[in-house]
This record gives C-alpha cells, sequence and structure tokens, in this order.
C-alpha cells in the first residue's frame, strides 16, 4: 500500500512539474513571438520612412535645386537675389544629404546587394571616416544566413557601435565575427566608459532592450562584461538560427 501511494505521488508530481515546464515553454515561445512581431513591425517602418524620405522628400528637393540653378542663369539678376538663391541651394544640398543618409541608415541598400560582410565593413568606414574612432575588425562569411538574420546582426552592430560612442563615449572598438560550431561568435569590445553589469540587467535601455531582443529572435546566448572605466564586451553565440 505504501508503495502504491509513494508512486501514485511520484507519478502525481511529475505530471505537476511537466505542465509547469509546459507552460514555460509556452510562455517563452508567446514572447518570442511578440519580440518577433515587434522587430518586424520596426523593420517595416523603417522601411517605409526611408522610402518616403527618398520618394517624397529628395525627389521633391532635388526639384527646388533644379529650379535654383535654373534662376541663377538669369543675368538680370542682382547681387543680393543671387547671394539668397545660393543660400537656398546650399541648405537644398545639405539637406538633401541629410535625408540620404538617414534614408541609407534606417534601409542600408548595401545589405540587400552585397550581404552582411559588405554592408559592415561599410557601416564601420562610415564610423571611422574623418573621425577620431578607430575601429579593428575580422568580419567571416557566416553561412546558411536568411536576409532578416543578417539585418538583425547588423542592428546588433549598429546598436552596440553607437552605444559605445554616445553612452560609453568610446574610441577604440574591436569586432569579431566568426564561424563557430556550424553557426557563428561575435565578440564586441570598447574602451568606452564602461559599466556595472548587475545594474544593467535590472534596468537596461532602449538600446540594449533591442540587441536582447534580436539576440532571442537568433535564439542565442549574449554574455556581458563590463565595468566602470575598463571598457565593455559583448558576446554573442548562435548556433541554432531563428526564423
Amino acid at each position: 500500500m505504501a508503495v502504491t501511494l509513494i508512486s501514485f505521488f511520484h507519478h502525481t508530481k511529475k505530471k505537476i512539474i511537466e505542465k509547469e515546464i509546459e507552460k514555460v515553454n509556452i510562455k517563452l515561445s508567446h514572447q518570442k513571438k511578440i519580440l518577433q512581431t515587434t522587430i518586424k513591425v520596426q523593420e517595416a517602418e523603417r522601411n517605409r520612412i526611408a522610402q518616403d524620405l527618398h520618394d517624397a522628400i529628395s525627389s521633391k528637393l532635388n526639384v527646388v535645386s533644379l529650379t535654383t540653378h535654373v534662376l541663377l542663369e538669369d543675368i538680370s539678376l542682382n547681387d543680393k537675389h543671387k547671394e539668397a538663391l545660393n543660400h537656398i541651394l546650399n541648405i537644398t544640398t545639405k539637406t538633401i544629404e541629410s535625408s540620404r543618409k538617414i534614408a541609407h541608415e534606417l534601409m542600408p541598400p548595401i545589405l540587400d546587394k552585397f550581404g552582411l560582410k559588405v554592408a559592415l565593413e561599410e557601416l564601420f568606414d562610415e564610423f571611422t571616416s574623418n573621425t577620431a574612432i578607430n575601429i579593428n575588425y575580422k568580419i567571416e562569411t557566416i553561412d546558411n544566413l536568411s536576409k532578416s538574420n543578417e539585418l538583425h546582426i547588423f542592428r546588433i552592430t549598429q546598436e552596440l557601435i553607437n552605444n559605445s560612442l554616445i553612452h560609453g563615449k568610446a574610441k577604440q572598438m574591436q569586432i569579431k565575427l566568426i564561424k563557430e560550431n556550424g553557426g557563428f561568435e561575435m565578440t564586441y569590445n570598447d574602451n568606452g566608459g564602461g559599466f556595472n553589469v548587475s545594474e544593467i540587467k535590472r534596468k537596461s535601455g532602449l538600446g540594449l532592450q533591442n540587441i536582447k531582443s534580436r539576440v532571442a529572435i537568433l535564439n542565442g546566448d549574449l554574455l556581458i562584461k563590463s565595468s566602470k572605466k575598463k571598457g565593455s564586451t559583448f558576446i554573442i553565440n548562435c548556433c541554432n538560427y531563428g526564423a
């Protein structure tokens, strides 16, 4: 009788544990779907804004620029009017360049055309050209990455660099993306001001939350090492890519 009761309680406990594990897995799956949907909506909105900048704003500014050039060819214009038109032309040119840069950052066309490796190398060049920032990198071509996963890795890298510059005031960064265990490992280091890891885990900003969300979608693991005035290290391991 005692053995039967013990067996019954053991079986019941096992069933309860299995049910709890199932509930946790369902919850995690639901959270991941929410993350995926959120990121997808963000990227769709970025794409829409980039398209609007290109089609609506840049095209109209180009018309203003061309019209201004035509007006400047009028020999009857006095110096004051020429100066005003040149001022308009200068502002228009700068605005066109700014909108082009914003659209490029929102949805980099080079990523779709030439892949992750080339897109990352261009990103590093943009940050280091004519600045005191130094980025050392080693980027390998990672096999079997979908376009959406390439975009996740690109956005993670973009966010890490922005965080280093804005919050850490870093001047030097090292980035390594290599093949590892059928997937990839990404290591990111900077010489910025650093932060308290336990504190940031309790209350992380939008940038870090975005990085964590994308790593979760990639079915990856994120390790953060940092301390005050000693820089930061982020290590991302992904072997089983997300959807």
